[in-house]
């Protein structure tokens, strides 16, 4: 863990359940680069050595990403979600940004244990109040099976069904609309950028920390 780690955490806490006011209103587009194929190459690097990789790097990102998945591995030492992040196996992750983690907080922070907060940090608060196993819970429900790339996430053109995301988390999913909002069982988010290859996988990043559960905030 980067030594600005705990300074993050104490300060924002975890989870911001923010939902975007406003959704993108044009489908989303490729990124700059992107392969038009459904099927991206393979990078170089693993989706766990892209999230460490940018939590260190100048302009930050992923920094509470990483410490969600720090936490995963210190309370599941066998952590059958970490394994697959960090061998060959391939899966997509729809990755929030800090600012995603940091809103939620605000959100959660008046119903979790203020003791817990401060001396534990934000993921132990929010374990304790729904439950051990719930930051695990959260974090594979932003994590599909297989390789999946933009084109096969959000739906083409104009098509008004929206495309149904099996998660890792048994039992739930998600939805993606051709605007690039993803509609979750508690909360809507937006696809910022997306088609990031990594050896083990795809990563989309997210604006917000979508949720299995509704916790009506």
């Amino acid at each position: 863990m980067t030594r600005h780690l705990p300074t993050v955490l104490l300060m924002g806490g975890i989870f911001a359940l923010a939902a975007c006011d406003a959704a993108p209103t044009e489908p989303l587009a490729a990124p700059d680069g992107a392969q038009e194929s459904s099927a991206l190459a393979p990078g170089d690097a693993s989706i766990v050595d892209i999230v460490v990789a940018s939590s260190e790097a100048d302009d930050a990102e992923f920094t509470l990403l990483r410490a969600a998945i720090e936490y995963i591995a210190a309370t599941n030492e066998g952590s059958a979600l970490l394994a697959r992040l960090a061998d060959r196996s391939q899966v997509t992750v729809f990755a929030p940004t800090d600012q995603a983690f940091v809103d939620l907080v605000n959100a959660v922070a008046p119903l979790v244990d203020g003791d817990i907060l401060a001396n534990e940090g934000p993921f132990a608060a929010i374990d304790a109040l729904l439950g051990a196993g719930t930051i695990e819970a959260v974090v594979s429900y932003h994590v599909t099976a297989g390789r999946r790339a933009a084109r096969s996430v959000v739906p083409a053109g104009r098509s008004p069904r929206p495309r149904t995301i099996q998660t890792l988390l048994d039992g739930a999913s998600f939805q993606v609309t051709n605007a690039g909002q993803i509609v979750a069982v508690g909360n809507t988010a937006n696809i910022v950028a997306a088609d990031v290859s990594a050896s083990n996988g795809i990563v989309h990043v997210i604006d917000a920390v979508i949720l299995p559960v509704d916790l009506g905030l």
